[in-house]
């Protein structure tokens, strides 16, 4: 792959918590990349560590070594103002934004770009609007955030993201709690944002099969805490999906995409 494509990358990048004066390292020696216009699924076990690894990619959570690069700048050296215009998060935090609309929830995301006071321009209301059109959300443009279904709630924190116009998405469980409908369209809109706008997307999820069906590449946390990664076929056929999970009555089923018993 065209390394000149590589606009996020990790150096010996560990992970973990601090209890005390003690350090907890959940994942080391992480040397991670995400390509523009790919869109990336991070899989593992509950307790593997991947809430903990996109907390430090994102700097919400400084990582416990190494370092984090976007454009060949130090990451951890940038103000947060100047993060936010490079990776837009979504993470599976409910805001309290009921008394919000969803354009005023959209326009959140121009934050980065409006300076101090925040007040949007006919610019700025352009890529709002624009933002909600892209997640499918324009439809709910004056609706109250607290009247949405959690799959319209989803888009329109997506449609922040976006209104951010930064190059790198992550989501942290895009999916969680939405019902089969919502799931898929969620990650065919993640799928169409990597390859029609050229952003890198880094997502968790535990929804294995979609990951598989929508996903170009995979980041896998094994069960011995490595991090494996490559193209989604190139996992598969190797029976990387295989060290997921600690449980060996469970077993990958390609023909299916997902485990059985």
């Amino acid at each position: 792959m065209n390394d000149n494509n590589v606009i996020f990358s990790t150096h010996d990048l560990a992970v973990g918590y601090r209890n005390g004066k003690n350090e907890v390292t959940l994942l080391r020696g992480l040397n991670l990349s995400l390509h523009k216009g790919k869109l990336v699924a991070l899989l593992g076990q509950n307790g593997a560590g991947k809430s903990t690894l996109l907390r430090a990619l994102t700097c919400d959570e400084r990582p416990l070594s190494g370092t984090i690069e976007v454009n060949g700048k130090n990451l951890l050296e940038m103000s947060q103002k100047d993060r936010s215009r490079l990776i837009g998060l979504v993470s599976t935090e409910r805001i309290q934004a009921g008394a919000l609309t969803v354009t005023e929830l959209v326009g959140l995301g121009r934050q980065p770009h409006t300076g101090f006071l925040g007040r949007l321009d006919d610019e700025d209301r352009e890529i709002v609007r624009q933002a909600m059109d892209q997640s499918g959300i324009i439809s709910k443009a004056d609706d109250y955030v607290a009247s949405l279904s959690d799959g319209e709630r989803q888009k329109a924190m997506i449609a922040r993201a976006l209104a951010q116009q930064t190059p790198i998405i992550i989501l942290d469980e895009p999916t969680a709690f939405l019902d089969v409908a919502s799931r898929i369209e969620t990650m065919r809109l993640l799928q169409t944002l990597a390859h029609e706008q050229g952003k890198a997307v880094l997502l968790s999820s535990h929804d294995i099969s979609q990951s598989l069906m929508l996903a170009d590449e995979l980041w896998l946390i094994t069960t011995d805490r490595q991090v494996l990664t490559g193209s989604t076929q190139e996992l598969v056929a190797q029976g990387a999906m295989n060290h997921l999970f600690t449980n060996q009555s469970i077993h990958f089923n390609p023909q299916i995409l997902d485990y059985s018993f």
